[in-house]
């Protein structure tokens, strides 16, 4: 083979097959070589990896809120991005609420694109939003290249992103299925919560309460009734409701093409354990007791739930309501871009799984779902987007330390374990004090 950018030898290295001894040689940010380690490549660059290295796939993390522009000050570009290769992760999709415009038509789109050009560490992707009115958009927004469409069923927390109603909801499905789009869904029925307590005070109890999981629950069996009656692909957003996970085996068994994530909150966190006042843990659907945590756990191990993303959802300390710890008056988002990675692997070991099914759920599956043939993967042809992990060494959480615009996290103080100790995008390794090099995706070209 003549002569490469970059060759990685590492003695544990992740792939779809197993964790194993490789060399892998990169060709123009391009994985060309996929080898045995004593391989005889060369190249202009060779990296070898220590033995308390691991080499994995980058993390595609297809759930991110970056609120640029709009609200900034919440979070941006460049300091979402900075963050996500700090944590092996190497591309993001960005979600279409809480900036300001919205992603809900072409103009709206370019406006983020624009914004997002220049200032990207990692590889960028959008998502559009299905709101009411904008049902003649959806198709000039998947021919402009958006990965899919979000929407709520409910409020979204953000007056600018209406939710959908049952017959906008239904509108919009029979509309992205004549392209074979994709629509992703915050599911939680508007009628259910409304009927619930009301969230007030500092009692997690009663914030719980306030989104039970009978709401998410119903709200899941209507998008898997009318994805069957419509044809619609779809996905399930942050599943949070192991009572959920049935109806989505059933639905899979019988045909329905729905698939569904849930985050590291909700695996690593239990309702017993959040103290009342701290605000910082809330985010909707809420994060639920033990024994729900235990069977979402089932739920990836046996592929009823594809994937973990982080939905990373931050907003100012002041929005968080962290003094007064009113949990009805504070903003509902989890910020953990950065630590994603090593919070899913700290409870993974702890359940007996591995850094295997850590990348089929973090890097290969939220590729797969957004269509990216190049990402999520250490194969030839797919681009060489790495991360370099140290999976025993640990670390104690730092909200300070995190390049997340606001120092603000549940994980403040928490010990995990993995700590990444460089990121590469298309073969070259990420420097957060350099010009960044990300680029901006399209669906189809990834």
């Amino acid at each position: 083979m003549s002569q490469l950018d970059l060759v990685v030898r590492a003695e544990r290295a992740v792939t779809a097959e197993g964790q194993r001894p490789l060399a892998v040689g990169v060709k123009d940010g391009t994985v060309v070589a996929v080898e045995p380690l004593d391989a005889d490549l060369t190249a202009e660059q060779v990296v070898e990896l220590g033995d308390d290295e691991v080499l994995m796939p980058g993390v595609v993390d297809s759930h991110v809120h970056v609120n640029d522009p709009g609200r900034t000050e919440w979070e941006g570009f460049a300091s979402a991005t900075r963050a996500a290769a700090a944590g092996g992760v190497t591309t993001i999709v960005d979600m279409p609420l809480n900036s300001i415009p919205p992603t809900v038509d072409l103009a709206a789109l370019e406006v983020k694109r624009k914004t997002a050009a220049g200032q990207s560490y990692v590889d960028v992707g959008f998502w559009g939003g299905a709101v009411p009115g904008n049902l003649a958009d959806l198709r000039p927004l998947h021919g402009a290249g958006v990965f899919g469409f979000k929407c709520f069923l409910l409020h979204s927390g953000v007056d600018e992103f209406a939710p959908l109603d049952s017959a906008g909801l239904e509108a919009a499905m029979r509309e992205i299925a004549t392209f074979d789009g994709l629509l992703i869904v915050h599911a939680e029925d508007a009628h259910a919560i409304d009927h619930a307590p009301d969230p007030h005070g500092g009692r997690y109890a009663d914030f719980l309460a306030s989104r039970p999981r009978d709401a998410e629950n119903r709200a899941v069996q209507q998008v898997i009734d009318l994805s069957r009656a419509t044809g619609c692909r779809v996905h399930v957003l942050h599943v949070s409701s192991a009572e959920a996970l049935p109806l989505l085996s059933d639905a899979r068994r019988g045909g329905v093409r729905v698939s569904a994530e849930t985050c590291p909150h909700y695996l690593s966190f239990a309702a017993e354990e959040i103290p009342d006042g701290a605000t910082q843990y809330k985010c909707c659907p809420p994060i639920r007791e033990q024994d729900n945590r235990d069977r979402l756990w089932d739920g990836l191990r046996d592929g009823t739930l594809d994937l973990v993303v982080s939905d990373h959802s931050p907003s100012t300390v002041e929005l968080k309501r962290l003094e007064e710890g009113d949990f009805g008056a504070a903003w509902g988002g989890i910020s953990s871009l950065q630590i994603s990675l090593s919070a899913v692997w700290t409870e993974a070991r702890r359940r007996g799984l591995d850094l295997v099914d850590v990348a089929r759920w973090m890097c290969a599956a939220p590729a797969a779902q957004t269509g990216m043939r190049h990402k999520g993967r250490i194969a030839v042809g797919c681009d060489a987007d790495f991360a370099v992990l140290a999976p025993e060494e640990t670390y104690v959480v730092d909200a300070r330390a995190l390049h997340h615009k606001n120092a603000v996290t549940p994980y403040a103080g928490r010990e995990l374990a993995g700590v990444v100790r460089s990121t590469w995008l298309r073969g070259a390794r990420i420097d957060v004090d350099a010009d960044p090099r990300g680029r901006l995706l399209r669906r189809g070209d990834a």
